[in-house]
């Protein structure tokens, strides 16, 4: 992407540019608009003036003035994530890469950093690594999962219910992906409050952040190192005993991805649910009236409020056009999840009603498609459904307008969700047994004869009623490329 692409010839002159206390001060080279810094506090706002400006696909510069393109229409996104002969997921072709643009230390190296795993696969890789991913997902027993989220949700509404008071963010929303994830995975013996918090500080950009991003990587290989020893009945052995063969280090990065992706989208949906649920009296008159079922209210909150607002990036494979623009070979485009599910062509009325509506964009689409969405749902439905029965007369405890949020071009995430309501007793949660798998249909390529490797049966677990609370300890070292760019992901 170069400005001449965007501007007239002779509109990069600086003594043409806008006089001081014009609003164009705050655009960065060629006039594009930041979508980082002071100017970029209220992203939705610069998306629709973006819209305004050049329809829908716009230029757009990240960090350090990077030029982006951001696709802000819904019909441009999906034409994008589905045209895998036009856009790829590779960045090592994305040409600020290639000239040097993008410097090894940039803030968001690790973010474009290409990584050995389906994210970023193209090609007969993508189709090994994806299919290795998807067949180990076909095995969760879905009915298995539900009945674990109801009993992890009694769990952590047992521990603060007496009290009368909660945050539904920090001992709600932010615990119960991980209580599942640990137990689809086969790690639940390390569900606690250390790993959410290494899961949460990973993503704050605070002065820990490497060691609590080393502290879940060492227990996804102490997991993949068990698994391989001594397979059972969960995702992580399907993963490692899959036709695919990948190798411990492969294994490492897709369950680090897997996890942290659907932990943090998860988190955000839950919160996003319940803000809604807790601050929109008509919202919640339809489901305690029977009007709107929860599985509608997640799918509207899909819609209106997606768990990440954008995704780094699909790169063009050659020259082409969309949304009226020139894309040239090598540029990158954000896939602009929160642009598009208000796109006016699909949305003319952003308070219309869009139950049973799975057409947004939330979970991606084509090749690179969520292929967890399901259970990241299933967390939603079943999560907030129980919470609301144990605790049917819950409050905010705060004004509407006092909630906070921690923004990035990434997403949008709840500080905290503060509730008060009737204190009442713990409820004996009756245990069943872990999450079964199903097995495993055998894939079409297994070689003909060969048996393929059944996990062991997988033994009972529970997870902690009172996680423990070791502190995170303190970084010696000065903040280097991956701490940047978690204060960036933060929004700092």
């Amino acid at each position: 992407m170069t400005p001449e692409s965007h501007f007239p010839t002779g509109t990069d002159d600086p003594m043409l540019g806008p006089p001081p206390g014009c609003p164009a001060h705050g655009t960065g080279p060629g006039g594009l608009r930041r979508l980082y810094g002071p100017e970029a506090e209220d992203l939705g706002a610069v998306y629709e003036q973006l819209r305004a400006e050049h329809g829908p696909v716009a230029p757009a510069l990240l960090h350090e003035d990077v030029p982006i393109w951001i696709v802000l229409g819904h019909g441009e996104n999906l034409h994008m994530v589905s045209t895998p002969t036009q856009y790829c997921k590779d960045s090592r072709l994305w040409t600020p890469m290639l000239d040097g643009t993008v410097k090894p230390d940039h803030p968001l190296m690790p973010h474009f950093a290409w990584q050995p795993m389906c994210a970023h696969a193209e090609g007969d890789e993508h189709l090994r690594l994806r299919g290795a991913v998807t067949g180990a997902m076909s095995t969760i027993d879905h009915r298995g999962i539900r009945r674990h989220i109801n009993r992890a949700t009694q769990h952590l509404v047992n521990q603060f219910i007496t009290k009368g008071r909660a945050d539904l963010v920090a001992q709600f929303s932010e615990h119960l992906p991980m209580a599942v994830m640990c137990e689809i995975l086969g790690m639940p013996e390390e569900y606690g409050d250390r790993l959410v918090q290494a899961a949460r500080d990973m993503l704050k950009g605070t002065e820990t952040a490497i060691i609590s991003n080393q502290y879940v990587m060492d227990a996804l290989m102490r997991l993949t190192a068990r698994r391989r020893a001594e397979p059972r009945d969960d995702f992580t052995s399907h993963l490692i005993n899959h036709p695919a063969g990948l190798t411990d280090e492969e294994i490492g990065h897709h369950l680090r991805l897997i996890l942290i992706v659907a932990y943090e989208s998860t988190a955000n949906l839950l919160a996003n649910v319940l803000r809604v649920v807790l601050t929109d009296p008509g919202f919640r008159a339809q489901l305690n009236g029977g009007q709107m079922t929860v599985p509608e209210a997640v799918e509207q909150s899909l819609w209106d409020e997606p768990p990440f607002s954008t995704v780094f990036a699909y790169i063009a494979k050659q020259d082409t056009e969309l949304g009226g623009q020139r894309i040239r070979k090598g540029d990158g485009l954000l896939l602009g999840m929160a642009p598009g599910n208000v796109d006016p062509r699909v949305r003319p009325d952003l308070k219309a009603n869009m139950q049973g509506n799975r057409s947004h964009l939330a979970f991606s689409g084509g090749p690179h498609g969520c292929p967890g969405q399901d259970i990241g749902r299933a967390i939603a439905d079943v999560g907030v459904d129980a919470l609301l029965a144990r605790v049917p007369d819950i409050q905010l405890a705060c004004k509407e307008d006092e909630l906070r949020w921690r923004s990035s071009v990434a997403n949008r995430h709840l500080v905290e969700l503060p509730v008060k309501f009737e204190p009442k007793s713990p409820m004996e949660v009756v245990e069943g047994p872990a999450v079964r798998t199903v097995p495993s249909p055998r894939p079409k390529n297994w070689p003909a004869g060969a048996e393929q490797p059944q996990p062991k049966s997988q033994e009972t677990t529970v997870p902690a009623a009172e996680p423990t609370r070791p502190p995170v300890p303190k970084s010696p070292r000065r903040p280097g490329v991956f701490q940047r760019f978690l204060r960036w992901w933060r929004g700092e």
